[in-house]
């Protein structure tokens, strides 16, 4: 690991949804009046704008939509690890997260590929949500 920070990801929305990951779990919101589950976290569903939501577990599985490899230069907290798969995963509850997918070669990655949830301490004070192969 190097000496350099990594940015933190974390708002006053996603709070729940953060520190729930740090605990080990996955959580995702969802409107409480129509159901809707929303990701990144937000004060006001999309779908009937209502502000009343709750959380709920999810195993979080789904499928790589997109993905890009990233090459240096990049930030120096993620220069060792380059180059990596940075991937957009829609989760099996229909919302889209940004993510890295581990534990895969570059020349595996693709579209439509099935992924889980991989919780992952990348340091001492931060834990991702990453994706790996099912």
């Amino acid at each position: 690991m190097t000496g350099h920070p990594r940015p933190a990801p974390v708002d006053a929305d996603a709070r729940t949804f953060w520190d729930a990951i740090a605990r080990g779990e996955f959580l995702l919101q969802q409107c409480a009046a129509c159901k809707t589950f929303r990701h990144p976290p937000a004060p006001i569903c999309s779908e009937c704008n209502s502000r009343a939501s709750t959380w709920k577990p999810s195993p979080g599985t789904g499928e790589v939509w997109s993905f890009t490899v990233v090459y240096p230069p990049t930030l120096p907290a993620f220069a060792e690890r380059t180059p990596y798969g940075a991937v957009v995963v829609r989760l099996d509850e229909g919302v889209f997260m940004v993510s890295n997918l581990v534990d895969c070669p570059i020349d595996e990655l693709a579209v439509g590929r099935r992924v889980e949830l991989a919780i992952t301490a990348v340091d001492s004070d931060v834990v991702l949500p990453l994706f790996r192969p099912v």
